[in-house]
């Protein structure tokens, strides 16, 4: 039993499942604790297929809509986690990736590109609300994977996680919203040097550069976000001030997502033959994760 289950089960807590409108998404309601769960099950890889991506932005209109009927209070926060065991996100899809780059096609591309961070940004900007978005992080973060729990207001790792960049091993580089996102946090040099290095991380040791908030036990990151929530409930003031400071102080605009993914797709379109292999590669260890 998953320890979201384990939740559902134990804790008394009442889960409306409105899954049934996506095929790569599970979603629940947690009316005692007003939480949006989202969890991702991206197929034939857990990665960011254009299915999993238009399930999300679906989501998040499905989201909008509710606050618009019951009010923006119906929902507290909204957590991004993934129902594949071991594995958060592996990123952008790669397949996609290579088939569009051998055809020459900038505007697929682009449109793939635009899609990744249209999701990014709505959770970035908390759906234009004042509901925390949260990702729990239990297995590998990689690539886009990495960049959407970045792009979350409160970062959850379990400890034994492995969160990277890899980009560079196929000459490429992150870009839907790593540099943005990473240079708020540790500072654009750190950033940089994590971005070019390829280096995976755990999330110890994010936890200590700062990276991720909260650091739970293994098979603990739900308890870890209830704990949390706990722990808001006794100052609220204070934490939603906090949090409004916060989105002043790290303000990302739209705009600069958008220009850095054209450059990202302009690079994309430079990969040599080489490049392509192993980002060949990298779809089979990808696949080795299904």
């Amino acid at each position: 039993m998953n320890a979201l289950a384990q939740l559902k089960e134990f804790n008394d807590v009442s889960y409306d499942d409105v899954s049934e409108q996506y095929s790569q998404l599970e979603t629940y309601y947690d009316a005692k604790y007003k939480i949006g769960w989202f969890l991702m099950n991206g197929a034939p890889r857990p990665c960011f297929t254009p299915t999993l991506l238009k399930d999300i932005s679906s989501y998040f209109d499905h989201v909008r809509e509710d606050m618009a009927v019951s009010g923006d209070e119906k929902y507290q926060y909204i957590v991004l986690g993934s129902a594949v065991d071991g594995v958060f996100n592996l990123g952008g899809d790669l397949d996609l990736f290579s088939t569009l780059i051998q055809r020459g096609d900038r505007d697929e591309l682009l449109n793939y590109a635009i899609s990744c961070i249209d999701v990014l940004y709505g959770n970035m900007v908390h759906l234009d609300s004042d509901v925390i978005t949260v990702a729990i992080v239990k297995g590998d973060a990689l690539g886009g994977g990495f960049e959407a729990a970045l792009a979350s207001n409160l970062i959850i790792a379990e400890r034994g996680a492995k969160l990277g960049l890899p980009e560079v091993i196929f000459n490429l580089f992150p870009g839907m919203g790593a540099y943005s996102l990473l240079s708020r946090r540790v500072g654009a040099a750190a950033a940089e040097n994590m971005i070019l290095s390829g280096k995976l991380y755990s999330a110890e040791d994010l936890f200590d550069m700062g990276v991720i908030d909260i650091l739970a036990e293994k098979d603990e990151g739900e308890l870890a976000l209830y704990k949390y929530i706990k722990k808001v409930n006794k100052t609220p003031n204070s934490y939603k001030a906090m949090a409004k400071v916060k989105d002043i102080c790290n303000r990302i605009k739209y705009q600069e997502l958008l220009d850095i993914t054209k450059v990202w797709v302009d690079a994309a379109l430079k990969l040599t033959d080489k490049d392509l292999k192993m980002m060949s590669r990298l779809v089979k260890r990808q696949n080795i994760k299904t």
